[in-house]
């Protein structure tokens, strides 16, 4: 890989050659050693125990968990000199991956390793991870994240927990209720989130058996029923001072940058739910029959597999792009420095959107090809003896979580602007020539002699769509655009739209000289695929923005400008999805 350090969102204006970006082939012996660890873990010790897990056997779950441990599954992210592995987020991702059609138990796994230990790895004290992170790792104690609260969802700062030193200042005196907590019902260890003195929102180590601590009932869920969520209810909860987690006032930085890494982690799940969703459809699809033939033969049912073959490829492309853009730009902070943590954390916080992205991309593709593969089953997928059934009501919280998908959407365009303004990305000249080139577009020749040729000159024309309708949104409403949630959301979609077609067309090319013949045919397929989609999303989103800033004579200039740069002739499309369709039912599974 090369050694050029991207910025976050730069993306956005910036030509990327394939040897720059992280691929999944890219895997080492190593990684993909632990990537099988996990699926056989997943196949001998998960799976098998659904049905319990669904239950709420808690009890066996949290023996699976410990049993993950002693594989070393749950100290990925612990540092060398705590006794863990301390691995890049290529395998971690990976893990989280092989772990998501545990459904439940993934949910407990990720959040036990994610939001539930990374708060105290990459802010706890010496002190704190020693006596802790032991514990942790081995599976001997479970982690849980305590954010939200009742009043306070999506504006987690708005949180009326409260802190106060006692009189003799050895404790923290803690009230308050938290809400959604994921693991709650066995958890050892909370992060939880507290005003201190009422206004410095602060973290804090919260051990369940504390004096004034108390789990409250298991929610009744919708899905992820073998999951564990209580409420968390501090009544004059004494935490002793050696608990307070970073720095009074600090709790923000805390909690924003571990979710980052959740919605990140979120993706990688999704991207492993999707795969283990082909792999339903194709099987059901090979041996259903209707008119004495397989469903699998009827054009209806090949192009629903056909989508869902490269809804798959695309997500674990976007996955692995960004774990290399992290892991890339952490591989550069020297660990013999004191503030290697804080680095770290700014080395992750670059990325913010791009973790967004991921989020809400994956999360979507995941609802869509769910659906789909449900819609294949047809009256079957309704019924739970059929993975798919418990898969459809398990996906739904996944664009809930972590950030609701309205949030993170507001997120991306937002850290953009915010970077453009700093200086940080030469935006607004980019902008100013993007809406130039939208009111005058021009259309160039693509030579077909080469590689993905015509599908790059798209990319490239979509990109200054998407800062066109950025500049134009900047032109109507100056700094208030941040306030133009309709408009933000609309250029969320572009730019998600458009990191996703880059991931999926430079990790083809990269892959396409070193591949079988069968394997080009099917790359060529999924890029053909996946550009006709995004190029079909990202004009209708732009659409969208040009229709809510235009004036009368602007409109339809925009609108012939989206049109024309945006267009996308994919021709032999149909091949193309049928290619992929026979491939899924040869395979029955993922065959990327």
């Amino acid at each position: 890989m090369a050694d050029r350090i991207f910025k976050g969102c730069e993306f956005m204006m910036t030509e990327v050659d394939c040897s720059e970006v992280f691929t999944p082939e890219n895997f080492t012996d190593e990684q993909k050693q632990i990537g099988e660890t996990t699926e056989q873990f997943l196949l001998n010790e998960v799976l098998p125990n659904l049905e319990e897990f669904e239950a709420q056997n808690f009890e066996l779950l949290t023996e699976k968990l410990r049993e993950g441990g002693e594989l070393g599954l749950l100290m990925l992210d612990v540092p060398e000199e705590f006794g863990g592995l301390e691995l890049d987020k290529a395998t971690s991702m990976l893990v989280a991956e092989k772990m998501a059609p545990s459904g439940a138990f993934g949910v407990a796994f990720l959040a036990h390793t994610g939001i539930g230990s990374l708060p105290l790895i990459y802010y706890g004290n010496n002190e704190q991870k020693e006596r802790y992170l032991e514990k942790l790792m081995t599976g001997e104690w479970l982690g849980a994240f305590a954010l939200t609260e009742p009043e306070a969802g999506s504006d987690a700062l708005s949180a009326r927990t409260t802190a106060t030193l006692s009189d003799d200042g050895k404790y923290y005196i803690l009230n308050g209720t938290k809400q959604f907590i994921t693991n709650a019902g066995f958890a050892n260890l909370f992060t939880v989130f507290a005003k201190v003195d009422k206004e410095h929102f602060t973290g804090f180590l919260v051990d369940v058996d504390a004096e004034g601590v108390e789990v409250g009932p298991e929610e009744k869920k919708m899905g992820i029923k073998g999951s564990s969520t209580c409420q968390l209810i501090l009544n004059n909860a004494k935490i002793p001072v050696e608990n307070l987690l970073g720095e009074v006032g600090k709790g923000h930085k805390i909690a924003l940058n571990v979710l980052n890494v959740g919605r990140f982690k979120l993706g990688a799940i999704c991207a492993g739910y999707v795969k283990f969703a082909l792999a339903e459809g194709a099987s059901y699809a090979n041996v259903r029959k209707q008119f004495n033939v397989p469903i699998g033969s009827f054009g209806a049912i090949k192009e629903k597999l056909a989508d869902v073959a490269a809804g798959s490829y695309a997500t674990e492309s976007v996955v692995y792009r960004l774990a290399g853009l992290l892991d890339a730009k952490i591989s550069k902070i020297d660990k013999g420095v004191d503030d290697y943590y804080a680095q770290y954390q700014k080395a992750i916080e670059e990325y913010a959107a791009e973790c967004a992205i991921a989020k809400v991309y994956c999360s979507e593709k995941n609802r869509d090809i769910i659906d789909e593969v449900l819609q294949i089953h047809g009256g079957y997928g309704f019924i739970s003896e059929y993975p798919i059934e418990r898969m459809y009501r398990d996906e739904r919280i996944q664009r809930i979580y972590e950030g609701t998908n309205e949030i993170n959407r507001l997120l991306i365009p937002g850290t953009l602007i915010r970077k453009g303004l700093q200086g940080g990305l030469p935006l607004q000249e980019s902008m100013a020539n993007a809406v130039k080139e939208v009111m005058s577009p021009v259309v160039e020749d693509v030579c077909s002699c080469k590689l993905f040729a015509e599908e790059k000159a798209l990319l490239a024309r979509l990109k200054t769509i998407s800062l066109a309708m950025i500049g134009a949104g900047a032109q109507k409403y100056q700094k208030k655009l941040q306030s133009e949630q309709e408009i933000l959301l609309a250029v969320a979609d572009m730019m998600i739209q458009v990191f996703a077609l880059e991931a999926v067309v430079l990790r083809a090319e990269k892959d396409h000289s070193n591949a079988s013949a069968v394997r080009k045919q099917n790359l060529e397929a999924v890029v053909k695929v996946c550009a006709f989609d995004v190029a079909d999303n990202l004009n209708r989103a732009a659409r969208k923005v040009a229709a809510f800033v235009a004036g009368e004579t602007e409109i339809e200039t925009y609108m012939n400008g989206i049109d024309k740069l945006g267009r996308y002739s994919a021709v032999g499309l149909l091949d193309a999805k049928r290619t992929l369709a026979a491939a899924a039912l040869e395979n029955e599974k993922y065959f990327f």
